[in-house]
C-alpha cells in the first residue's frame, strides 16, 4: 500500500480558500488530522511559521467541518487551545494549527478565512475503489490499511457474513438478498392475512453479527381497544380469536331507565376498528319542570337535565306552602312521581265581622290568605274595641286581637220607688238597644213612658217615671159613728186603712175596717151605724103592744108600752125601753084574767135557701129561723172577680127577698192584639181575656222581642207588663 505524506507551501503565505486550492491543485487536499499522534508528528516535522498553519477544518452552517470527508468535528477529536473558538469579531470560520509555538504547541485556533498563512497539505495513498468496494481505505503516516464495511471481512473486504435461513409458520415472507441467500443486508419482508396483524418486525435484516434483525414475526388476530360496558349499562362479547381481536362482537344494553344511543352490536374489523360508533346509555328524559308561580325549584340531576334519577324539591317563598309532594322523582317510565305541585299562600282562620259590625277584606292571593288585609267597622250604637285592621302573616295568624263591637252604655236605670224595672238587653245591661219597660207594685200606677230604649246617643228616650199610690174615694164618717184613719202613701190612697166606730147603742154594720186596694176602691161596702137591736117585743096574749121606735123597730131607745084587754090584767113591766146592749129594761108583762084561755104562737115566714155565688162568698144574720122573716144576706168575690147585682139581700113578709141572687164574674183586662211581625198564644181561665188569663208572645224570624214574653191579666183589670214589640 502507498504510504500518506505531508507538504505544506514553502513559496508563500494564502487565504483558506486560496491554501486548499494549493492543496487540492498539487497534492489532495488541506490535511485532515484524525489522531494526536498525528498532532505530534507534525509538531516535530514542520518548520515554525510566524503565522503558522491552515488545516482542512470550517465552519460550514454553524458547524466545525472536515471539508474532505464533510463530516461534522466531534467532540472527542476536538484540540483547541485555551479559550477557542471565541469567534472573535465575529469571522472567525477557519481554523490554524500552532507549529511549535512556545504554548499550546499543536492546538488549533479559530481565525477570519481572509488571513493568510502556510497551506498545511497532504497526498493521499488509498486506489480509486480500495476494499473491494466494501470497506474503507484508512491513510496512516506512512501507510494505509482497509476497514471493512459491517458485515464483510477479509484483507480487501471480499467475504459476506452469513445468518441463518428463515422459516416463517403463518407470515408470507418476501425477500432479496444483494449478497446472497440469506447473508449480510439480505432483507426479508413479512405480512399477514386480512384481520391478522405480524407480531414483531415487518422486515427482517441480516446484520453484521450473522443475527437478524429482529426475532421471526407471527401473525395474531388484530386487536381491537377493549370495549368497555357504556355508563349506566352491559357489554355481552363473543370472541372467535381473542379478546376484543378481529371478528369479536359486542352487543349492548341499558339498564333501567336508560336508553342505548348508538347500535346495539358492534364488530371488529381487519382494520383493528369497531364497526360504528361507541353507543352510549342515556337517561330516559322526563318533561322539564317549572318553578311553581311563588315557590323555588332545586334539582340535583345524576344523568342530566331532567333525566331519570333527576330529584327535585319544591319551596315556597315566605308566606306560601307547597300544595302537592315536595319532591318529585323522574322514573325510568320518563314520568314523575307525583301531580304538578303549586305554591298556596298560607291561610289564616276566616274573619268573621263582629257582631253588630261590618268587615272589609282585600285579599291578594286568595280569601283570607297571606297578606289578606280586613278592616272592621260598627253600626251605629257600637263602638269598636280592638284592632281597626289585621293583616294575614306568613304563619297563619293575624295580627292584633280579635276586635269586637260594644254597645255604647247608657246609665244604669233604676226601679222607681214602689215599682219594678224589667229590662231586655241586647247587646249588655243598659246598653244601646236594651229597653226596660216600668211598672208599679200592687197599688200604684205609673206616671211617665211606660217603656225607654238606650240610644245610640248613649241617652235613653223619655224621662224617668214614677209609681203613685192609687186613690181611694175619700171615706165619709158614718152617721152616729167614728172615722179612724193611717195613711201610709198619702190620703186615701193604695193602703191606707180606716177603721169605724159608733156611738153607744149603735154597732157597725158592715166592715169595722176598710183598706184601700190597689183597684183603687175600699174593701167591704160602706159601713154604718145600726141602733143595737133588741129581742122583737109582741103583745102579751089578751093584751096589746104599743112602740115607738127612735132609730128603727125594736132597736136602741125603742120603748113598747104594753095594755090588756077588759077584764085582763097587767102582770109585770108596763113599759120597756131597748137598752145599748141590746136587751129590754124590765120583765115581759103578761095579761091575767078570770079565766084561761089557750092560743098558737105564729111561725116566722121563709125565703128560698140562698147558695153562695161561684168564686164568691154569703154571708147572713137570721132573727127568726134560717132564711126567714128578717133574715138579711150580704154577698162578696174572691180577689179578681166583681159583684154583678146587689150585694145584700133581706127576707120579706112576703117570703120572698129584696132582688135577685147576684154573680161573681172575672174581672176583664183590655184585649190584645198581636205584635206586628209576631205571634200571640192566650190561656183563658174563666173567660177571654180576664182575670189569670195569661198570654205569650214570639216574633217571626229575623226579629227580636222587645218586652216582656208573657203577659198575666191582674185583679186589678191590668196586664202584668205592657205588650212587647217585634224589632228588625
Amino acid at each position: 500500500v502507498a504510504a500518506w505524506t505531508y507538504h505544506y507551501s514553502d513559496q508563500g503565505d494564502y487565504t483558506w480558500e486560496q491554501a486548499r486550492n494549493y492543496c487540492q491543485t498539487f497534492f489532495t487536499d488541506l490535511v485532515a488530522i484524525q489522531n494526536k499522534r498525528e498532532i505530534e508528528y507534525l509538531n516535530e516535522s514542520l518548520p515554525f511559521h510566524e503565522r503558522y498553519y491552515w488545516i482542512g477544518i470550517r465552519k460550514l452552517a454553524g458547524t466545525w467541518t472536515w471539508v474532505g470527508t464533510r463530516k461534522a468535528l466531534t467532540k472527542e477529536a476536538e484540540n483547541w487551545a485555551a479559550g477557542e473558538p471565541n469567534n472573535r469579531r465575529s469571522n472567525q470560520d477557519c481554523v490554524e494549527i500552532y507549529i511549535k509555538r512556545q504554548w499550546e504547541s499543536g492546538k488549533w485556533n479559530d481565525e477570519p478565512c481572509g488571513k493568510k498563512k502556510k497551506a498545511l497539505c497532504y497526498q493521499a495513498s488509498c486506489p480509486p475503489f480500495p476494499c473491494s468496494q466494501h470497506g474503507e481505505c484508512v491513510e496512516t503516516i506512512g501507510s494505509s490499511r482497509c476497514e471493512c464495511h459491517p458485515g464483510f471481512y477479509g484483507p480487501e473486504c471480499e467475504n459476506v457474513v452469513q445468518c441463518a435461513q428463515l422459516e416463517p409458520q403463518e407470515a408470507h415472507m418476501s425477500c432479496s438478498h444483494p449478497y446472497g441467500d440469506f447473508s449480510y443486508n439480505s432483507t426479508c419482508a413479512f405480512e399477514c392475512p386480512e384481520g391478522f396483524e405480524r407480531q414483531g418486525a415487518g422486515t427482517l435484516r441480516c446484520l453484521a453479527s450473522q443475527q437478524w434483525s429482529a426475532d421471526t414475526p407471527t401473525c395474531t388476530a388484530i386487536t381491537c381497544p377493549v370495549l368497555d360496558a357504556p355508563h349506566w349499562g352491559q357489554l355481552n362479547c363473543s370472541h372467535l380469536h381473542g379478546d376484543f381481536t378481529f371478528g369479536s362482537t359486542c352487543t349492548f344494553s341499558c339498564q333501567m331507565g336508560f336508553v342505548l344511543e348508538g347500535p346495539e352490536s358492534r364488530e371488529c374489523t381487519a382494520a383493528g376498528t369497531w364497526t360504528g360508533d361507541a353507543p352510549h346509555c342515556k337517561a330516559i328524559t322526563c318533561p322539564v319542570l317549572s318553578t311553581p308561580h311563588w315557590g323555588q325549584l332545586n334539582c340535583s340531576h345524576l344523568h342530566g337535565d331532567f333525566t331519570f334519577g333527576s330529584t327535585c324539591t319544591f319551596s315556597c317563598q315566605t308566606g306560601f306552602v307547597v300544595e302537592g309532594p315536595e319532591s318529585r322523582e323522574c322514573t325510568a317510565a320518563g314520568t314523575w312521581t307525583g301531580d304538578d305541585p303549586h305554591c298556596e299562600a298560607v291561610s289564616c282562620a276566616w274573619l268573621s265581622p263582629p257582631d253588630w259590625g261590618q268587615l272589609s277584606c282585600s285579599h291578594s292571593h286568595g280569601f283570607f290568605a297571606f297578606r289578606a288585609t280586613c278592616t272592621f267597622a260598627c253600626r251605629t250604637g257600637f263602638v269598636l274595641k280592638g284592632s281597626e285592621s289585621r293583616e294575614c302573616t306568613a304563619i297563619g295568624t293575624w295580627t292584633g286581637d280579635d276586635p269586637h263591637c260594644e254597645a255604647i252604655t247608657c246609665p244604669v236605670l233604676s226601679a222607681p220607688d214602689k215599682g219594678q224595672l224589667n229590662c231586655s238587653h241586647l247587646h249588655g245591661d243598659f246598653t244601646f238597644g236594651s229597653t226596660c219597660t216600668f211598672s208599679c207594685q200592687m197599688g200604684f200606677v205609673l206616671e211617665g213612658p211606660e217603656s225607654r230604649e238606650c240610644t245610640a246617643a248613649g241617652t235613653w228616650t223619655g224621662d224617668a217615671p214614677h209609681c203613685k199610690a192609687i186613690t181611694c174615694p175619700v171615706l165619709s164618717t158614718p152617721h152616729w159613728g167614728q172615722l179612724n184613719c193611717s195613711h201610709l202613701h198619702g190620703d186615701f190612697t193604695f193602703g191606707s186603712t180606716c177603721t169605724f166606730s159608733c156611738q153607744t147603742g149603735f154597732v157597725v154594720e158592715g166592715p169595722e175596717s176598710r183598706e184601700c186596694t190597689a183597684a183603687g176602691t175600699w174593701t167591704g161596702d160602706d159601713p154604718h151605724c145600726e141602733a143595737v137591736s133588741c129581742a122583737w117585743l109582741s103583745p102579751p096574749d089578751w093584751g096589746q103592744l104599743s112602740c115607738s121606735h127612735s132609730h128603727g123597730f125594736f132597736a136602741f131607745r125603742a120603748t113598747c108600752t104594753f095594755a090588756c084587754r077588759t077584764g085582763f090584767v097587767l102582770k109585770g113591766s108596763e113599759s120597756r125601753e131597748c137598752t145599748a146592749i141590746g136587751t129590754w129594761t124590765g120583765d115581759a108583762p103578761h095579761c091575767e084574767g078570770s079565766r084561761l084561755k089557750c092560743v098558737s104562737v105564729p111561725a116566722a115566714i121563709t125565703c128560698p135557701v140562698l147558695s153562695t155565688p161561684h168564686w164568691g162568698q154569703l154571708n147572713c144574720s137570721h132573727l127568726y129561723g134560717d132564711f126567714a122573716l128578717g133574715s138579711t144576706c150580704t154577698f162578696s168575690c174572691q180577689t179578681g172577680f166583681v159583684l154583678t147585682g146587689s150585694d145584700s139581700l133581706e127576707c120579706t113578709a112576703m117570703g120572698i127577698w129584696t132582688g135577685d141572687t147576684p154573680q161573681c164574674k172575672a174581672i176583664s183586662c183590655p184585649v190584645l192584639d198581636p205584635p206586628t211581625r209576631g205571634q200571640l198564644s192566650c190561656f183563658h181561665v174563666h173567660e177571654n181575656f180576664t182575670y189569670n188569663s195569661s198570654c205569650t208572645f214570639s216574633c217571626e224570624e229575623g226579629f227580636v222581642r222587645m218586652g216582656a214574653e208573657v203577659l198575666q191579666c191582674a185583679a186589678t183589670g191590668n196586664w202584668t207588663r205592657h205588650p212587647p214589640m217585634c224589632a228588625g
